[in-house]
């Protein structure tokens, strides 16, 4: 049984339709088509028309087709939370890739650690926010996406980047500018605060902001 839910498990991370979705519509068209039938048959019976045995035949008939539905359901259900499972297991072994190395020593002196090399657009945030959940179960801390207040007030053209609410030694910060180093993302990562350039510990991805 194990077997069959990872084989259709694999069935539903590769496909739209699989083989037991197409029996659960068959088997659901059947039940329709029996619960017709019974009703006609009681309408009969009613009348007097028909003997009791030929409604009771029908209505067992009917009791084993939803039976039926019921165990193909449960099989799908089943083989949807193994097919989740895998896909889980496999974004975890990429992230696990991804975090494993380290790309760039940390100078444990420097207040600001940066890497400005690579490319960066707030469209790629996506796969950020989805390589911190994946990694820590719970959402990126974004203090600021693109210019914000204090920005403005700062006098720093912020537009295109986002920060980050983690110092950047902390477990999360350290695996965040791992991944930003393997993704070749660029990065500024404050260990407090800079006067006129930032308030406090956080991680600024993207490039150096310019003043406006």
């Amino acid at each position: 049984m194990k077997k069959l839910l990872l084989l259709i498990a694999i069935v539903f991370i590769g496909l739209g339709n699989t083989p037991a979705q197409d029996l659960l519509e068959l088997q659901q068209a059947e039940v329709e088509k029996l619960t017709a039938n019974t009703d006609q048959l009681k309408q009969l019976y009613s009348e007097g028309l028909i003997a009791r045995v030929e409604l009771e035949k029908a209505e067992q008939e009917l009791t084993a087709a939803k039976a039926r539905v019921e165990e193909t359901q449960l099989q799908i259900a089943n083989s949807e939370k193994v097919a989740a499972e895998i896909k889980k297991s496999q974004e975890l072994a990429k992230v696990k890739t991804f975090v494993k190395p380290t790309l760039m020593p940390l100078n444990n002196k420097a207040s600001v650690l940066r890497s400005t090399s690579g490319s960066w657009s707030l469209a790629n945030l996506g796969s950020v926010q989805q390589f911190f959940s994946t990694t820590f179960g719970r959402a990126l801390p974004t203090s600021t996406i693109g210019q914000s207040a204090t920005h403005n007030r700062m006098g720093w053209n912020h537009r295109h980047a986002v920060d980050v609410g983690l110092h950047p030694d902390s477990t999360e910060g350290r695996a965040l500018i791992a991944y930003l180093q393997s993704q070749n993302i660029p990065f500024l990562a404050f260990r407090g605060a800079v006067p006129g350039v930032s308030t406090g510990p956080h991680i600024h991805i993207g490039s150096p902001s310019h003043r406006l």
